[in-house]
């Protein structure tokens, strides 16, 4: 009985340690893919899953504005956001950056005015039903992640009386 006791013991030990090297892992090892600016110590390093994956577009078509441009936001199954300027290719811009950005995004919706410059609306839904907004000033400065703070100025803004709450 006594070598059971032990036993038992032990793999409590092992249990323990096992759990709190788990908790110990650095948020850094989280991959959010190719071109992420994503903060790791951000409250979705964690992995957790919001359920969705969603994707809007725009393209501007106004003077002296170039030809085939199109500003895509796309959101991840972890809930983060991304913004695509064309004339960036490749590079996904953490929407994370941005004041007051959202977590747990499950709907992205984009549009762009007809005047230079333009303004770039982004919405983006939550899983909670709330809807963030942000609006950046479209020019023929290409969005990246070291203009977009500025381009976005105050950042995202709670749209009131969101009428598909949970």
């Amino acid at each position: 009985m006594k070598k059971l006791a032990w036993a038992a013991r032990g793999m409590s030990v092992v249990s323990g340690a096992v759990l709190l090297g788990a908790l110990m892992v650095p948020s850094a090892v989280a991959d959010d893919g190719p071109g992420s600016t994503m903060d790791p110590s951000s409250s979705m390093a964690s992995g957790k899953k919001c359920g969705a994956r969603d994707v809007s577009s725009a393209a501007p078509d106004y003077v002296n504005f170039p030809d085939g441009v199109i500003f895509r936001v796309a959101s991840d199954a972890q809930g983060h956001a991304f913004l695509n300027d064309s004339r960036n290719p490749g590079v996904w811009i953490n929407l994370g950056l941005l004041d007051n950005a959202p977590d747990c995004v499950i709907g992205t919706a984009t549009s762009v005015t007809e005047s230079n410059p333009g303004l770039l609306y982004i919405t983006l839904l939550t899983q909670n039903g709330a809807q963030h907004q942000a609006v950046c000033t479209s020019d023929n400065t290409p969005f990246a992640p070291s203009t977009i703070v500025a381009q976005c100025g105050a950042g995202f803004s709670l749209l009131p009386n969101t009428p598909v709450k949970r």
